[in-house]
């Protein structure tokens, strides 16, 4: 019995031996698994981890190079480098490299592999970038080591500013002294890249008032609009804007539509709306904005207590604003220029179409006018003088390398570039001036598209009245202190202006190389002025000094602004025609105005991380 019994014992134990070692076996196959799936896991964390480190290494790469050329393309305003750097690049054969590295990470290296000139204007590149781990630190990229390739297409571009959407843009420090709520009225935005302050008064802005922290400027502004001004409603300006041609439009939902609609959006920016907001994800209506922000305010009389809501938390930022030192840019624009605009937007034929640059004036002596540029260029300078009955014919940009001395009635459309100062000693008149009044847009661009409209750019400055009668006043804000010094974006100190030096011409920088005893003899009171006024150094003189008062229909842009009202009231119109609704569109009339500095980025590509540890 016993033996029996001991041999089902041993069957019992053979088959627990069995299932002992299928459990054990099966713990085997699952622990095999998944220490093959941690293992897996483990590779592709490394994997990622090593990508996204070496694509990191390839955009420090990228943002390096971009730097690299922007630096200097940003203080010359000019391609004149860029191309020098980069002409020839091919993927063989790429220029403008530099390599580098990021401490304790890794490294990169970068070039320009591609180089188009696209127009004038526009330069497009393609920049490739190497990031990799350098494991056996010999400097190059080795088969064996993680490395990842990254393409970029960027666009280097002078685009048209955005400095000529404000009636008033001052690049250092903006300020409107002694004005009352009737004394100034100001029909448009207006900007400062530093501080801008009201003092002894409170003029009437109808529309946004914006500084900026800027650390260029010396010494550096705080950032902010010191004080709320008078501002009216919607209602006080619809009543006040009837029969004003020269008036932008107050919002009115009847023709407008209502916000977010797309009828507004074609009116948005080109209308007043006494409201800031946020609408179709961009500010709208008249907006007061600093280093703290962007607010609407509510103030419709001096002395109330002005109400503000803050719209936007994010800092205001400065704008670059184009420099006009390199006159011979101009000069090749102007003797290149071919009117390209074939037909208007109603349909009609352009006569100019085709035609070059040309500033005309009547000649007395033969009854006729007479062309004093050659292709759009004149050399020396010029005074430009016309009537109601012989008015000042211009068409493109035209470029006088020196002075350019102007007053009377003008027609045409167009930019004059002057090498040195801007000499305004009378009234510039629109023969044909535009009229923003009207209910259908289309119709009242149509007709405002064929309308006089006409800049002065001077690489100087732009000087209002009599130069012979200058004194104190102007003179005393035309110099330090009162004008700024300024660092330039590699560091370089800039000084004050000061209108007092005396330049290689042997004259003040203020006065005219043609003599205060001729200007003298033209000037007449300066009481409105039909033009968009640029000035790379200050604006301003002695205005309205008839007692009839001053309008600008245009926009005055600068570095400083040294403006004396004589005689009140001060009137202050923004022509909308110049302004453009996106970077990728036109304004209503192109005068090829001065241009902005920008960097596009077009496309990306990222090649994927390669990694082959066993080569």
């Amino acid at each position: 019995m016993m033996p029996k019994q001991l041999r089902m014992k041993s069957k019992r134990r053979g088959s627990a031996l069995i299932t002992c070692f299928m459990f054990l076996l099966l713990l085997s196959l699952v622990t095999l698994s998944y220490m093959s799936t941690a293992t897996q896991t483990l590779r592709e964390a490394q994997r990622q981890r090593l990508d996204v480190t070496t694509s990191d290494l390839c955009d420090a790469g990228i943002q390096v190079e971009l730097e690299n050329l922007w630096t200097p393309f940003q203080a010359t305003q000019n391609f004149t480098a860029m191309d020098a750097a980069c002409t020839g690049a091919g993927p063989n054969s790429p220029v403008s490299t530099y390599a580098g590295a990021i401490p304790n990470v890794g490294n990169y290296s970068v070039g320009v592999v591609s180089y188009t000139v696209v127009d004038s204007y526009d330069r497009q590149l393609k920049i490739r970038a190497v990031g990799w781990l350098d494991t056996n630190q010999n400097g190059q990229v080795d088969a064996n080591e993680p490395q990842e390739v990254v393409d970029t297409v960027v666009t280097y571009s002078l685009q048209r500013s955005p400095v000529f959407d404000y009636t008033y843009f001052i690049n250092n420090y903006g300020w409107m002294e002694g004005f009352g709520q009737n004394d100034l009225w100001v029909n448009g935005d207006m900007r400062a890249n530093g501080d801008l302050t009201i003092s002894n008064g409170s003029p009437t802005i109808n529309g946004s008032v914006i500084a900026n922290h800027n650390p260029l400027l010396s010494p550096t502004p705080v950032g902010q609009v010191n004080t709320p001004p008078v501002k009216w409603s919607d209602a006080t300006y619809n009543a006040m804007e009837a029969g004003q041609a020269r008036w932008r439009p107050g919002y009115d939902s009847s023709f407008m539509g209502a916000k977010n609609s797309a009828t507004y959006a074609q009116w948005q920016g080109f209308d007043f709306e006494s409201t800031g907001s946020v609408v179709n994800n961009t500010t709208d209506g008249a907006i007061m904005g600093g280093v703290n922000g962007l607010y609407s305010w509510d103030l419709e009389s001096a002395g109330a207590n002005p109400t503000t809501t803050l719209i936007d938390t994010s800092p205001t930022q400065t704008i670059v604003m184009p420099d006009l030192n390199n006159i011979s840019y101009y000069e090749n624009e102007s003797q290149s220029y071919s009117d390209p605009l074939q037909t208007y937007n109603d349909g009609t034929a352009n006569p100019n179409y085709g035609k070059g640059a040309y500033l005309q004036t009547w000649n007395a002596q033969t009854n006729s006018y007479q062309t004093v540029t050659t292709n759009g260029v004149l050399t020396g300078s010029v005074a430009i003088i016309g009537s109601a009955a012989h008015p000042i014919l211009i068409h493109g940009p035209v470029t006088v390398t020196q002075d350019v001395v102007v007053e009377g009635n003008i027609t045409g459309q167009g930019t004059v570039y002057a090498g040195r100062n801007v000499h305004v000693v009378g009234s510039i008149i629109y023969q044909n001036p535009p009229n923003f009044q009207g209910s259908n847009q289309t119709a009242v661009n149509n007709a405002n598209q064929k309308a006089d409209l006409v800049a002065f750019a001077a690489t100087g400055s732009v000087i209002m009245g009599d130069t012979s009668q200058f004194g104190y006043y102007p003179l005393t804000f035309m110099e330090p202190p009162f004008t700024s010094g300024r660092y330039d974006s590699n560091g370089n100190w800039i000084p004050p202006f000061n209108a007092t030096n005396v330049d290689s011409t042997g004259n003040m920088l203020y006065q005219s190389v043609l003599g205060d005893a001729y200007i003298h003899s033209i000037a007449t009171s300066v009481d409105q002025m039909d033009a968009i006024l640029y000035a790379n150094n200050t604006g301003g003189g002695n205005l309205a000094t008839d007692g009839g008062g001053i309008k600008l229909n245009g926009s005055i842009i600068t570095k400083d602004e040294a403006m004396v009202t004589f005689s009140l009231p001060m009137q202050m119109n923004y022509d909308s025609r110049i302004r453009e609704k996106a970077l990728t569109t036109k304004p209503l009339i192109d005068v090829n105005l001065p241009r902005s500095p920008a960097v596009i980025n077009n496309a990306w590509q990222n090649f994927g991380l390669i990694f082959n540890p066993g080569s």
